[in-house]
């Protein structure tokens, strides 16, 4: 079998009907990025604040 040509997007524009993407462009995604991001600063922040208490 032969595999079909894939041309998946990083980001879906809204305006353009594709199936094949990682990310929209909507609240969601948006919401749920800067969640992750804010989970990860907080990670970051306290390794290094116990690094330099103990």
């Amino acid at each position: 079998m032969k595999q079909g040509e894939e041309k998946t997007e990083f980001v879906k524009e809204e305006h353009k009907d594709s199936k094949k993407y990682i990310f929209q462009k909507n609240t969601k995604t948006k919401v749920a990025f800067f969640f992750v991001l804010s989970v990860l600063v907080l990670l970051i922040l306290g390794v290094v604040v116990s690094g330099v208490s103990f």
